[in-house]
C-alpha cells in the first residue's frame, strides 16, 4: 500500500468511495454520499485542497482530507482533518490508521470532527490515542457532533542491529525496559544524523549517517508516555562487528530473541520484531 497526494484523475473514484463510505458509516444526514453532499466534495472540499489517498495495487481505497493548519514542530498549531473514508472491503485493514499517521509525520498534533452516532469511527480514533475535546450540534444535521484531538507524535529514530538472529537492545539507567539504539532528534538534525550522534553517545559507535539506510517505520503507544503515540524510524546499515561501550545514561545492553523482546521490551518492540521475521532477519 502506498500513500499520496490526491490527484483531480482520481475524483471518480474517490466520490464513489466517498460515497460508499459514508452510507456505512453514518446514513441518518438526508443525502448523505449523494447529490448536494456529492457536488461540496467535488467543487469545495477537494478542489486545491491537502488531500491523501491509500492506494493498494493500484485502486485507491482510502482518502484524508482536506488537511488545514498544523506544524510538525509542536502542538500548539493543530492540523484540522476534514474527513477520513475508507472503502468498505477496505475497512479493518490498516487503510485508516495508516493515512492518519501519515498525516501525523507532516502536520504533527490533529483535530477532527466525529458524529456522536458513529461508534465504530469513535472507537477506532480512541483506539489511535485521540481524546474528546468539546462536543457541538451540526448546524445541516442538528446531530451532536465530537470534536476530537492528538497531541504530535514522539518522533524517534533507531538502529536494527540483529546478530545470530538476536535484535540488539539498550536498557536505560533507572528503567527496567529494554528499547532499540537510538532516540530523539536535536533540533535541524535529520533522522540518520539524530541516530549516527546517538549510537556514538549511547554505545561509543562510529556509525557515519550516510551509512545508515531506512528500513521501516513504526507507530506504536509511547512507553511511559501516558498514551502518546511514536512514531520510530527504523535504520540499518552501520558495521556489523560491533563492541558496544555503553555511555551516557545507558545502564547495559543486550541481543534478544523473539521471545525475550517481547517479554523485555516497549512496545513498539513486537512491531519490529514482526517486521524482521517477515524479511527473514530474525527466526519466526
Amino acid at each position: 500500500m502506498i500513500i499520496r497526494r490526491y490527484r483531480a484523475s482520481d475524483q471518480g473514484v474517490v466520490t464513489d468511495l466517498w460515497s460508499r463510505a459514508v452510507e456505512r458509516a453514518h446514513p441518518f444526514p438526508d443525502g448523505e454520499g449523494r447529490g448536494e453532499r456529492a457536488r461540496v466534495l467535488r467543487e469545495r472540499d477537494l478542489a486545491g485542497a491537502e488531500s491523501w489517498v491509500a492506494e493498494r495495487e493500484g485502486v485507491v481505497v482510502g482518502l484524508l482530507g482536506p488537511l488545514r493548519g498544523g506544524s510538525a514542530g509542536g502542538d500548539g498549531n493543530r492540523a484540522s482533518v476534514g474527513g477520513l473514508f475508507v472503502a468498505p472491503e477496505a475497512q479493518g485493514s490498516g487503510v485508516g490508521s495508516k493515512l492518519l499517521e501519515h498525516a501525523a509525520a507532516s502536520h504533527g498534533a490533529l483535530s477532527l470532527e466525529v458524529f456522536e452516532g458513529n461508534d465504530a469511527a469513535r472507537g477506532f480514533f480512541a483506539h489511535l490515542g485521540f481524546t474528546e475535546r468539546g462536543r457541538r450540534t451540526d448546524a445541516e444535521t442538528g446531530r451532536p457532533l465530537i470534536a476530537l484531538e492528538r497531541a504530535a507524535p514522539l518522533k524517534s529514530v533507531g538502529w536494527l542491529h540483529v546478530r545470530d538472529g538476536r535484535l540488539l537492545s539498550v536498557r536505560t539507567r533507572g528503567n527496567d525496559t529494554f528499547y532499540l539504539p537510538g532516540g530523539k532528534y536535536e533540533p535541524g538534525e535529520t533522522a540518520r544524523e539524530a541516530l549516527s550522534r546517538e549510537l556514538g553517545e549511547e554505545l561509543g559507535l562510529v556509525v557515519p549517517a550516510e551509512e545508515l539506510s531506512e528500513a521501516f517505520v513504526i507507530h506504536d503507544v509511547a512507553h511511559g508516555k501516558n498514551g502518546r503515540r511514536l512514531h520510530m524510524t527504523c535504520f540499518t546499515g552501520g558495521p556489523q562487528d560491533i563492541v558496544p561501550a555503553p555511555g551516557r545514561e545507558i545502564a547495559e545492553f543486550a541481543w534478544f530473541d523473539r521471545r525475550e523482546a517481547r517479554e523485555r521490551c516497549a512496545p513498539a518492540h513486537s512491531q519490529v520484531v514482526n517486521r524482521l521475521i517477515a524479511q527473514g532477519r530474525m527466526p519466526g
